[in-house]
């Protein structure tokens, strides 16, 4: 019997396969479900790291395995291959639904811009005027792409590898 938020018997047998495996020099790792479901109730509650109840063994264990595997990239290779199995079974629906709420802005929010435009041919600062157009169409969704191909290629360059999906 697992506790709320924790993984399931499915859940973790899915999984438990894709899980790095110790390479010894270091020791034997600590269980592996104990430690993500510690770090799932951490993400779930938002509680400090050293709050960490004990029944998820001890608190340093589960930062840095999260630590970890966070920076040799674990987490998004797992999130990649969870999503590419589920995908495969059909059990991802890809519409999209677009809502179109609008939020009202405040009076004070509306009028004309409080700092002046760079000076033409200005570099310092903002970018130039084409690219302010540019930027300013592009749906959020778009720039919320770009932010991630942004990340994406910057922890390549840090992990010193070719980024995977530009």
């Amino acid at each position: 019997m697992t506790g709320r938020g924790e993984l399931s018997d499915g859940q973790w047998e899915r999984l438990e396969p894709l899980l790095p495996v110790s390479n010894g020099r270091c020791g034997r790792w600590r269980d592996h479900r104990q430690v993500i479901n510690g770090i799932l109730h951490r993400i779930r509650t938002g509680v400090p790291w050293r709050d960490l109840p004990e029944r998820f063994g001890p608190w340093k264990t589960a930062y840095e395995r999260h630590r970890l595997w966070s920076a040799d990239g674990t987490w998004e290779r797992l999130f990649q291959q969870i999503l590419a199995a589920a995908d495969a079974e059909g059990g991802i629906d890809w519409d999209i639904s677009v809502d179109s709420t609008v939020m009202r802005a405040h009076q004070d929010a509306a009028g004309a811009r409080r700092t002046p435009l760079p000076a033409p041919g200005s570099t310092k600062g903002a970018p130039g005027p084409e690219r302010q157009d540019e930027r300013r169409w592009l749906s959020p969704l778009a720039r919320l792409a770009a932010v991630a191909r942004r990340a994406r290629a910057w922890a390549a360059r840090a992990a010193g590898s070719a980024p995977s999906c530009i």
